[in-house]
Order: C-alpha cells, then structure tokens, then sequence
C-alpha cells in the first residue's frame, strides 16, 4: 500500500520533485559556516511562537473587563498554562535575538551582495514584524507595565511631524489607552502582523532557497573553492542539535524563571517608578533619553526619532550603497560601520539595565 499511496500522493502533490531539490541543494563549508544556522534558529523559534500562541488564543479574551483576569486564570487553573505563557514570552525574546543576530551576521558576511540584494530586504521587514509582534503582544496581559510602556512607545509615533498625530489615533483607536486600544493590539497581533509575516516569510524562504548561501569574499577570493556537505541531511540535522538546544533552554527559562503577570492595568494611577521597553527597544529607549531636551531650536526627542530613523533607513539600503565587489577602502568601511551598529545597540541596551542614581 505505501509505494500505491506515495505514486497518489507524488502525482497530485509532486513530491518526488521537492525531495529531489531537497537532496540537490548543498551548503558551503568554511570557518564562518557557523552563522548560516541562525536563520533557522529564527524560524523554529517562530514555529514555537506559533504553536504556544495558538494554545494561548483558546483561553484569551480581548477586553479590558477580561484580559488580565482570563491570563490569570489559564496561569493558576489551566494545566501547565503558566509553562505554556512563560515559553510563548520567552520563546519571543529569544526569537528576536536570533534574528538580530543572523542580521549582523549577513551584514558582517556582506551575504547581501548582489544578487542577494531583496533577501536582504525582506528579511529586514521580517525583523521590523518581530518588533511589531513584541509591541504589540506586550499589551494583551493588560497588566500596570505593560499599559504605561504601550503609552510610552505610542507617545514616541505621536512626535513624528506629519504623520505623527494620525498614527497615534491609528495605534490606539483614539487620544488614550483605553479597551478599545487592547483591541486593536489583539488583532494586529493575531491576524494583521501574521497574514503579513507567512507572506513575506514565503518570499524570504524561496530567495535563500533560489540563490543559496552566500560565500563570505575573503572565502571567495581564496585560490580554493570552499567544500559543500548536502543540506539533506547533513546540515538538516546539525540545524535539528540547534533547535534542541533552543527548546531546552526554553525550557529551563520557563521553568526557572517563570513570566510574571503583574498588576492589574489602572489608567488613573501614576506610571511605575524606572519603566523600561523590553530589551530590544532598549537602544532606542537609552538614546532618546540621553538626548538633550532641545538640539538647534528642535525638540530633542524628534531630532533623536529622526535620527534612529536615518541611521534605520541607511542600514537597509547597505547592500545598493557597498562596494558591488565585497573589496577595497569603501567595502571595509561598511564593516567598521557594522562593528559601530553592534557596539551602539549592545553598549546602549546594557547603559538601558544601569540603576540611576536618585
């Protein structure tokens, strides 16, 4: 019956086809091959956001009335509910991390030379969804920190010249927060932000399939051509001791350390003492506070949002603005430029964590 039923399967779904590219595709092997395997650690961290997300919709309630109180009840009388929620918040800052970590290794590598140029940029929109997913996510708990940071981050769009004003009404539905703004959040993060993601996701996934891994050019400009091991199953099941390595980190973090929920959202209290963004906004979050309250006559806040979003816009045009051959002073200038980004986001989400003297 199982040869009958894979010939059925392979002529209405063609599957012989997929295992023969499967099979066909191969993997260089050199001292940075390393780094290829952080997209996948993204994409598995994904799947995990995924499938904890769906478990936690069955219980979740999108209302002001009945946000805080159905968490707390699938935390304290659902089955393992509390593990479920503590691997979903985990699962999403280590995804995050993954993903910025497989950025600055493809912007290192200069994996986003041609003809790699929209892969480049299709993951970046990826990792700008991630951030949205988190923003949007942190307010559904409906708890104290979450309510005040979500006011906090939508203060920050509303200094935006122009657009600003519209898109704080766009974010919260109106002037403040308020159960129509968890709302909103509850659909951008459970059908707006996804529908986009599986989309570009696909786009994604197909152009890495369809140019291959990138060879770093100090590798390329070698006299030897780097050897090549088959994506099935050799570097599969390399991929595979990563994400079990993932899922038991994820695990013992739940465990350990399990997702608090807080306080009760109450617009009329004042906001916490010291409240923080979660870390990957950190860089953000420090820069905006250090800059003077007024730059040039211009409130200091914009003169920061501007620049985050300059700095933003010429990091994601890196790949039509490098040396089209990897080489030379021009081309070792973007990787200085790398090194700066690296040492900025690190150095200024750990100034972010530094206790402030009263």
């Amino acid at each position: 019956m199982m040869p009958a039923l894979r010939r059925w399967l392979d002529d209405r779904l063609g599957f012989d086809s997929i295992l023969h590219l499967a099979e066909k595709k191969e993997v260089p092997v050199h001292r940075h091959t390393f780094w290829y395997y952080w997209g996948g650690m993204t994409l598995f961290l994904f799947g995990v956001q995924v499938g904890t997300g769906i478990l936690l919709l069955l219980y979740y309630r999108a209302s002001a009335d009945e946000a805080y109180e159905s968490v707390r009840f699938l935390m304290t009388e659902v089955s393992f509910g509390w593990l479920i929620r503590s691997i979903h918040s985990w699962s999403a800052n280590l995804m995050i991390g993954a993903a910025m970590v497989h950025m600055f290794s493809v912007f290192l590598l200069k994996a986003y030379r041609a003809p790699r140029e929209v892969t480049w940029l299709s993951g970046a929109v990826l990792l700008g969804l991630s951030f949205a997913f988190g923003f949007s996510g942190y307010l559904l708990p409906w708890n104290q920190l979450a309510f005040f940071a979500t006011k906090v981050g939508t203060d920050i769009t509303g200094a935006l010249p122009v657009i600003g004003p519209f898109l704080l009404r766009f974010l919260r539905g109106g002037d403040q927060i308020t159960g129509g703004t968890l709302t909103r959040f509850f659909g951008f993060h459970v059908a707006v932000l996804p529908a986009i993601t599986t989309v570009i996701l696909g786009i994604h996934v197909y152009l890495v399939q369809r140019h291959g891994m990138s060879v770093p050019p100090g590798i390329e400009a070698g006299t030897a051509s780097p050897r090549k091991m088959k994506f099935v199953p050799n570097f599969l099941l390399r991929d595979m001791v990563g994400w079990l390595a993932a899922l038991g980190a994820l695990a013992a973090l739940a465990a350990l350390f399990p997702w608090e929920l807080g306080v009760k959202a109450d617009p009329y209290v004042p906001a916490p003492a010291g409240i923080k963004p979660e870390w990957y906004f950190g860089w953000m979050f420090q820069t905006l506070r250090m800059i003077p309250s007024h730059i040039l006559g211009m409130e200091g806040e914009l003169v920061g949002i501007l620049g985050i979003g300059a700095a933003s816009l010429l990091w994601v045009v890196a790949p039509f603005l490098d040396h089209p051959s990897g080489r030379g002073a021009r081309a070792r200038s973007w990787t200085i430029v790398g090194v700066i980004a690296i040492l900025y986001v690190v150095g200024f989400t750990l100034l972010m964590y530094k206790p402030v003297k009263p």
